[in-house]
């Protein structure tokens, strides 16, 4: 197998681009010479592993175990050597995360600087991604880390910490529903509202919602950025949703937040996980364990009743 790992980069760059003329122009090299080395590597494994298209190739059911596998052995190795670096001292590492966009503004960058202020060697990556692409990330061994809100699948995911994250109600402070210290979901649908796309966990509660009542979301502004729909309630005096890990109430200016009730929105699930059975690299296991006890206190400020992520 070990002579074979170049062709299998380049197996792995023509599935990513569906197209060998396309993966050759990436890597360089003409298509022909590329086409050659797949078909000597068929030859040689005993079966091939794309589907020939029209318009192009994509793996076939050998291919898919193969490139897994491919996967599966640079990231053992790649684990190994930061275990040999760690051994050393030298404290080296790198740290790939897949998370929802909540996740983005507060929490992490807090708990990266964490880490980094006693792991200096320890360099990071950051994907923001919705649901289901976060989980397909762990599966295809992008990341080494999920922190996903409402994860869809879960089939191969390894759950190693959890805590709940109600939904809450963001509007200007002279907006009429910042008067009450909770907000009933009806009300906020009565008035314009900003929704996150349905890939989204928090689009997903209130999808689950609103299918038990009369009312139905009619936003006037549907978004896959939190940050967009934060600065628009000013705009309009509308009403968005956020969860409280992507809030920090002391940092919002004039936006009032308020927690929309549970007997209108259940609370969902933050989730920080890994592939199934897969062995971390040591900066990757060492994050994880310093997310679980961030997580931890954060769930407990929310049973304290406050909504500071910190």
């Amino acid at each position: 197998m070990a002579r074979h790992l170049e062709t299998l980069k380049l197996i792995e760059d023509v599935a990513r681009a569906g197209s060998i003329r396309k993966a050759a122009d990436d890597l360089n090299i003409t298509s022909s010479a590329l086409n050659r080395r797949i078909q000597r590597f068929e030859d040689e494994f005993g079966a091939q592993v794309f589907e020939r298209l029209p318009r192009g190739v994509r793996l076939n059911a050998a291919g898919e175990l193969l490139v897994q596998h491919y996967r599966m052995q640079r990231s053992d190795f790649d684990r190994v050597q930061r275990q040999v670096a760690d051994l050393s001292g030298v404290r080296r590492g790198h740290v790939s995360i897949a998370c929802s966009q909540a996740l983005q503004p507060y929490f992490l960058p807090r708990e990266i600087a964490r880490y980094r202020a006693e792991h200096p060697g320890v360099s990071f990556a950051v994907y923001v991604r919705d649901r289901a692409a976060a989980e397909r990330e762990l599966v295809n061994f992008s990341t080494d880390l999920a922190l996903v809100f409402e994860p869809m699948y879960m089939v191969d995911f390894e759950v190693l910490a959890s805590i709940p994250q109600p939904v809450y109600a963001m509007m200007a402070k002279d907006h009429p529903l910042a008067a009450k210290p909770e907000v009933r979901l009806r009300d906020c649908l009565a008035v314009p509202h900003v929704v996150p796309t349905a890939p989204i966990g928090v689009r997903h509660l209130l999808d689950l919602a609103t299918h038990r009542m009369s009312e139905g979301l009619k936003p006037v502004l549907e978004c896959d950025s939190f940050e967009l729909a934060r600065h628009y309630v000013r705009e309009e005096g509308a009403v968005g949703f956020q969860i409280p890990i992507g809030l920090k109430p002391d940092d919002v200016g004039d936006l009032a937040i308020r927690p929309v009730s549970q007997r209108d929105v259940a609370a969902g699930h933050l989730l920080l996980g890994q592939m199934r059975r897969r062995v971390l690299p040591v900066a990757s296991a060492r994050f994880a364990l310093q997310l679980t006890t961030a997580l931890a206190a954060m769930e407990a400020n929310l049973l304290e009743g406050t909504t500071s992520p910190r």
